[in-house]
This record gives C-alpha cells, sequence and structure tokens, in this order.
C-alpha cells in the first residue's frame, strides 16, 4: 500500500482523550480542531516547571539524495519503538509546506508504518499555522507600502526596503516583481519580491520564541529596510507588531496529534533547513521535555545543515542540549553519493558503496568531533538492500567507533526499530555526549561563515561578494554577536550539487547576506540557492486528486 492508503486506514484515538491519558492534561488546556487535532495551551508550562526535563535525541542524515533517506520516518519510527519497550517518548517534528507537497519532495508526515496522522490534514492546512505566519508577514508588507503611500514619515528609502512577501506554494515567476503599478492610487512604484513562508523570518521568530511576549519582542525587532539617512526602521516603527502577535497567538501554542501506534506528537514549525534554520518549534520541543522522559526531534536535510543550525542557532538560543543524534543513513543514499545513477541505485555495488561512505563519515566526525555529541547509525532498510552491502556498513561504522543499527521501521512500525530505541537508551544511560557550539558569540560574522565552511563542508576558501562584505561590515556592528544561518544547497557540502560524496578544497562563495533581526541571526546565501522554490516539469500536484468522498489521493 502507499502512504496515503496506510495513512487513511489507521485508526485513531481522540486527541482530547489520548492527552489526558498520556499526560494527565487538563480539558481546557486542550483547545481542539476535530476529533484529531489540537493545540495546547502555552500554560500548560507553569503547570510543569517543577518537572524535570527529559532526554533530547536528535535525528539527523546523510546528505539527501533523489533516493530518499527516511529521515522523518525514521525519527516517528523511533519514537514509537521507545514507547514499544515501555518508555515514555514523544516525538517532535516540523509541521510541511504545501510548496513541497505539490512541487517535488512530496509530504512530510513519514512514511510506510512510521507515520503521523491526519496525514491528509497535516500535509494541507493542518491547524492554519503556516497561513497565520504568511497573513502576519504579509500585513508587515502592506503597512510598509502604505506608510510609504500617506506621506513615508519615517523617510523610508524606497530603494532598501528589504521585507518582501511570502506565499505558501512554489512559485518562480514571483521571485523578483515590481509593485505599486497602475497609478498614484496604488503607492509608488518599487521592485519585490516573494519568497516561500517556511524562509519567512515570522516562521523563525515563531519557531524561536517561548513565549507570547517574547513572539511580539522579536517580531518589534524585524528590521524591514533603511531611511534615506541610513537609519535602521523595524516593525515597531511601522506599528506593526501588535497586530502582527494578534495574528500569530494561536499558531503559537504546539499541535499535538498521534502516530499509527497512537503514540502523541508535536508537530509545530517548519523552517527549512536549506535556507531558513530547520527545526521545529523551541516551545513544543521544551513542553515535550517536560511531558515525556525522551523526545526525538529532527532537523531537516542532511547534519551539515539541519543538525548544524539545531546546535549553533535552537540549542544556542534556548539553552537545549542534545543527549545523542541518531544518523540517517541509507545503501542507496551511499551509493548514489559513490556515483551510482539514480535508475541504477537497486543494483548491488559494493565500490560505489564504499566510496560514498565518505559522505556518512564527515557528517558522524562533523557532530562528534565538533558538537561532541554521541552517535549511532541507523541504516533505513529498503527492500532492494542486500546483505554484503548493510555488513559493508556495518562494518565501516563500528570500525569509526560508532555504533550501528539496522531499522525496518518503514515495513514494521515499532517493532523494526526496537533495536535501534534499545540502543539510544544504553547510550543515553552511559551518557557520553559532551555537547559544545562550533563557534562562540564574539567570533566575527565572517570568520563564523569561514568556521562552518571549513570545519563542515571541507572548504579551503571562502569567497564573498562585495555586496555581501559591505553588509557584514554594517550588520557587526550591531549585530556582530549573533549566529550564522547558511543557506545552501542541501545535496552536497559544497554549493555545487554535483559534487557529491565528501568533497574537500571547494571553495564556497556568499553571494549575499541578510539579517534577521527578530530571530536573531544573519543569513549567508551560498552560491544560487533560491529562497522561492520552483515547481518541476512534473509537479506532484498533477497526481493528486479527490474523490466524490471526499478521499485524496496521490498526495505521498
Amino acid at each position: 500500500m502507499s502512504d496515503i492508503e496506510i495513512a487513511q486506514q489507521a485508526k485513531m484515538e481522540d486527541i482530547s482523550t489520548l492527552a489526558q491519558q498520556r499526560f494527565d492534561l487538563k480539558p481546557d488546556a486542550i483547545e481542539q480542531y476535530g476529533r484529531y487535532k489540537a493545540k495546547i495551551s502555552l500554560d500548560v508550562m507553569a503547570d510543569l516547571e517543577a518537572q524535570a526535563d527529559g532526554k533530547l535525541i536528535l535525528v539527523t542524515a546523510v546528505s539527501p539524495t533523489p533516493a530518499g533517506e527516511g529521515k522523518t520516518t525514521t525519527t516517528i519510527g523511533l519514537s514509537d519503538a521507545l514507547n514499544y519497550i515501555g518508555k515514555n517518548s514523544m516525538v517532535c517534528i516540523r509541521e510541511p509546506s504545501m510548496g513541497p507537497c505539490f512541487g517535488m519532495k512530496g509530504g512530510a508526515a513519514g512514511g510506510g508504518y512510521a507515520q503521523v496522522v491526519p496525514m491528509e490534514d497535516i500535509n494541507l492546512h493542518f491547524t492554519g499555522d503556516l497561513h497565520a505566519i504568511a497573513a502576519a508577514h504579509n500585513l508587515l508588507a502592506a503597512m510598509i507600502d502604505n506608510h510609504i503611500h500617506h506621506g513615508n514619515e519615517l523617510n523610508i528609502d524606497i530603494r532598501q526596503v528589504t521585507w518582501g512577501r511570502v506565499v505558501d506554494m512554489n512559485d518562480r515567476a514571483l521571485r523578483d516583481i515590481v509593485v505599486g503599478m497602475g497609478g498614484k492610487g496604488n503607492g509608488f512604484p518599487r521592485q519585490d519580491g516573494f519568497d516561500i513562508v517556511v524562509a519567512s523570518e515570522v516562521m523563525a521568530i515563531l519557531c524561536l520564541s517561548s513565549s507570547l511576549a517574547e513572539l511580539k519582542q522579536r517580531l518589534a525587532d524585524i528590521q524591514i529596510g533603511y531611511s534615506v539617512d541610513g537609519t535602521a526602521i523595524t516593525a515597531k516603527d511601522i506599528k506593526a507588531h501588535g497586530a502582527m502577535t494578534a495574528l500569530l497567538k494561536d499558531a503559537l501554542k504546539p499541535n499535538l496529534v498521534q502516530t499509527l501506534e497512537n503514540n502523541p506528537a508535536f508537530v509545530h514549525g517548519g523552517p527549512f533547513a536549506n535556507i531558513a534554520h530547520g527545526c521545529n518549534s523551541v516551545v513544543a520541543t521544551k513542553m515535550a521535555l517536560k511531558l515525556a522522559d525522551y523526545v526525538v526531534t529532527e532537523a531537516g536535510f542532511g547534519a551539515d545543515l539541519g543538525a548544524e543550525k539545531f546546535m549553533n542557532i535552537k540549542c544556542r538560543k534556548a539553552g537545549l542540549k542534545p543527549d545523542l543524534a541518531v544518523v540517517v543513513a541509507t545503501v542507496r543514499a551511499l551509493k548514489y553519493h559513490g556515483g551510482v545513477d539514480v535508475k541504477d541505485l537497486a543494483a548491488e555495488n559494493l565500490a560505489a558503496l564504499d566510496k560514498g561512505m565518505a559522505n556518512l563519515k564527515r557528517h558522524l566526525s562533523n557532530i562528534q568531533d565538533n558538537f561532541g555529541v554521541q552517535c549511532v547509525v541507523a541504516i533505513n532498510h529498503f527492500v532492494n538492500d542486500t546483505d554484503a552491502e548493510i555488513d559493508l556498513i556495518r562494518t565501516t561504522v563500528e570500525a569509526l567507533g560508532t555504533k550501528v543499527i539496522l531499522a525496518k521501521h518503514w515495513a514494521d512500525g515499532s517493532k523494526g526499530a526496537e533495536q535501534l530505541a534499545q540502543m539510544v537508551v544504553e547510550m543515553i544511560d552511559d551518557d557520553q555526549s559532551n555537547f559544545q557550539l562550533l563557534y562562540e558569540d564574539d567570533l566575527p560574522l565572517v570568520d563564523k561563515i569561514k568556521t562552518v565552511a571549513t570545519k563542515l563542508y571541507g572548504a579551503e576558501e571562502v569567497i564573498f561578494d562585495k555586496k555581501a562584505l559591505v553588509k557584514l561590515e554594517r550588520f557587526s556592528e550591531t549585530h556582530g554577536h549573533v549566529p550564522v544561518c547558511m543557506a545552501k544547497t542541501p545535496y552536497s557540502f559544497s554549493s555545487d550539487v554535483s559534487l557529491r560524496g565528501a568533497p574537500s578544497g571547494h571553495t564556497l562563495t556568499i553571494r549575499d547576506v541578510r539579517l534577521s533581526r527578530g530571530a536573531e541571526f544573519i543569513v549567508a546565501l551560498c552560491g544560487d540557492i533560491m529562497t522561492m522554490p520552483g515547481l518541476p516539469k512534473r509537479p506532484a500536484s498533477e497526481r493528486i486528486d479527490v474523490n466524490d468522498a471526499g478521499e485524496i489521493s496521490g498526495l505521498f
């Protein structure tokens, strides 16, 4: 059966009943969105303040490939398996953007027998969080143009407005546009553009805020551009932050759903890891750590992006510490990194697999040596994997001194990840992690970017376009202490998608940088990375349909 067919056959429990039975939550703390979705009140945190935190497990992966790695599936499968062996576990993942659902990547609710449900709702409108984020972002954009139209009291330089617009869809035609056309009544014509919602600073702010007060303060601090004399203009100057907070007050509450095995799951916040910081919300993670003994979360794409940002941005800002990292690898992905074409990945190829192991080795080294976090490798099993291929991965990883487990959660659910769960508990009990950040706050911004590029990506040189250097110098005066958020292709350690495996000695070009003042990080745009994706020639939306009974098909 397909993923959606498996999900549609799920026997779900009433979400309010599940929340009360598993967490003893009061009915007024649970705000239901139908029978199977709910938001949890932020007031719960005050009641749980004295409760000790559980253990935090980060699931990451090798560099992604067209063959797929199954990171979200493994995250869900591991949490189910921990519950299966008698532990109190909860999963925390990001909520999907509709852009990839209708584009090429598909949904993000897991797969096979390791999914969160209701799958169709989660992958589409869900509880409306992404719509709220888009509305708050675009409200600020509208108020900026309105301010300029009605006399421009702040003397905003329309050539230096840095706040664009967003939509939760892949639409390349909106990347660069002109607004204000059509005459005097429509405002002043100026260049503008759209990003996808998950790249919005509002998304990052929501995911990094621990309270409504912090959310409002961060929104107030958003920088929208400069005045003619070079003064920074903020959302607070535009008087937009109060209304933006009003639009987001419910979106800040974590979304509670369940896995196919009726275990609780927070699905909240959804920044991409290639163009944003790639982690679910801080408030969901912190609440889960109070509610469960083990919290399994994921960070987007490969460990060079998602895991790096989880540690250098999310953990730094929220005071979190991962106890262990699970690195997901597949035979197919590693053969791809060894040079095999996608159409040939089903055939055994030990030579290519051995060559592709360089990608996994670097990710393990980055996490263990640079961040001090202990790792276990989860081989996400596919039906075409051969015993010889599995043995090669196991032998190579064990020779590095790292644990490795074959997991079959896609096919068998929690039972298929039972050994992985037992290994995770054993390693956490041994407490071998010594978490550390990659760089200190006071390191200059240029050096922070160089540190990530050289230590994690294997780059020999970092070249900054002139405009990027000018901006970095300007940002350093007031925001030199913030971390950097690398916007880079997820498919390679370099900015060149054709360089598979673990390339070294390459040059990373920083073509531009952006200040996310409210989120408190600098976005470094590497190579030709886009913050508004486009649809492929044959988008997934062509296969999605709904019958007369309202049953959706083609969503995966």
